[in-house]
């Protein structure tokens, strides 16, 4: 059964997330992209491509905390440096992807990497926050750090066995192949990367909730008009098989999880199941558990 083209959405007003990013919020800022419909995706933040001009000291976001969930920056275009209360730290190149868990809690902040911001130059970049199971959220903070070359690469097929492009998974499963990236609970993310004109074709389990971000080019979804860059298509979810056919170069970012059908309590850095556990995160953060991060 297919999985139906529920809506077009276009981005909203870009806005800037401390000065180093630019960000179309779609998840949960356009309708009906909602955290519950959504479910477990919580907020998708979009930098869409921009240029930044050289600068000495590195834009970025400064010392903040999270709780209770995971953070993945999938980096199209630019490098950004982290760091964090664990005294973790690392760069996201071009192509890689990093999958943060938050956990029981952490201190984080993240900046243009310093080489890079003296360039300057096209910055793209996609910001996928995960809710976590009940059971997990106290889990341990800490990441995947997930290369260009670790990612999966899937081959896409036309007639005759002509390569047209590649699917990259980063989690999740695609004709048999899996990605690295370890999940807390079941979660496809993967780029569809097309050099020529191609159709693949997919097929996820029935009530996963499932979307697609156009990073680049244009589209078909199940033989429907032209989908452009920066816009997102919400497909059903009922059925499991969908389709995207591009007539040119084009990248498309698939997001599908099966949801968690847990109770949302969220506000600002923390995403808990009830108020109460809200409240403790403030606390436990205003007294310092979260360790120390300058």
């Amino acid at each position: 059964m297919v999985k139906q083209v529920e809506h077009i959405l276009a981005p909203r007003e870009p806005h800037f997330v401390g000065d180093g990013f630019r960000v179309h919020n779609f998840i949960p800022g356009v309708q009906p992209l909602s955290m519950q419909r959504m479910d477990p995706f919580i907020m998708l933040d979009y930098n869409s491509l921009v240029t930044f001009p050289p600068a000495e000291s590195p834009r970025g976001v400064g010392v903040h905390p999270h709780r209770g969930f995971e953070t993945v920056t999938i980096a199209y275009k630019g490098r950004v440096e982290h760091h964090d209360s664990t005294g973790a730290g690392g760069v996201i190149g071009e192509g890689d992807v990093q999958w943060m868990t938050a956990g029981a809690g952490i201190l984080h902040k993240e900046f243009h990497e310093k080489e890079w911001s003296k360039q300057g130059g096209p910055f793209q970049m996609v910001q996928l926050w995960v809710n976590l199971p009940a059971k997990h959220k106290r889990e341990q903070p800490g990441y995947q750090s997930i290369t260009k070359e670790n990612i999966v690469k899937v081959p896409i097929l036309a007639e005759g066995d002509n390569v047209v492009g590649q699917v990259e998974v980063i989690a999740g499963n695609y004709k048999g192949q899996k990605g690295p990236a370890h999940t807390f609970s079941p979660i496809q993310l993967m780029n569809v990367r097309f050099s020529k004109p191609g159709k693949a074709d997919f097929s996820f389990v029935a009530g996963e909730n499932t979307g697609l971000l156009v990073i680049e080019g244009s589209v078909k979804v199940n033989g429907s008009g032209l989908v452009q860059t920066n816009h997102f298509v919400l497909l059903g979810q009922a059925g499991e098989d969908f389709t995207i056919e591009s007539e040119a170069e084009a990248l498309v970012l698939i997001l599908s999880g099966e949801p968690l059908h847990e109770p949302i309590a969220a506000h600002g850095p923390f995403v808990m199941n009830t108020k109460a556990e809200l409240m403790e995160a403030f606390e436990d953060y205003q007294n310092g558990k979260f360790g120390k991060l300058d």
